[in-house]
């Protein structure tokens, strides 16, 4: 697990370029596939709370509230590394994922193609929702 020190902390904070609602986008991948998980949202709560403990946590634009993946789903982030692009203004957490990324139940969330010129889901559930959350 990825955990890093307060000072190493608030030097990437002062690093990170945060929008006018205190936010950054930040893209899940998995560290040892390169597959890309989901994209969410992290406020300086968020980025300082991951990078301490080395589990995943968001920013829930719906909820206004600290997210920390698999909370109630158990499908966990666990933190391998934590990057940030050119411009400072979105990060990269590579994870390892417990489980599924998506909260339809499927391994990520880009399961949406264009598939002979029509749209079609690409993915199969491989997690009931109802048993992720009830």
């Amino acid at each position: 697990m990825a955990e890093h020190s307060e000072s190493a902390a608030s030097r990437v904070l002062d690093a990170i370029t945060f929008n006018e609602d205190g936010l950054v986008p930040a893209i899940a991948q998995q560290f040892d596939t390169g597959e890309v998980l989901m994209m969410a949202w992290m406020n300086r709560d968020a980025v300082a709370e991951t990078l301490r403990t080395g589990r995943v946590c968001y920013w829930s634009r719906s909820r206004g509230a600290l997210w920390r993946k698999g909370e109630r789903s158990g499908q966990e982030q666990v933190l391998k590394d934590f990057r940030w692009d050119c411009d400072a203004d979105t990060v990269l957490v590579q994870v390892d994922q417990k489980g599924v990324a998506c909260h339809t139940g499927r391994r990520n969330c880009f399961f949406n193609a264009l598939r002979d010129d029509e749209p079609a889901v690409i993915a199969e559930v491989e997690k009931d929702p109802e048993d992720l959350y009830g």
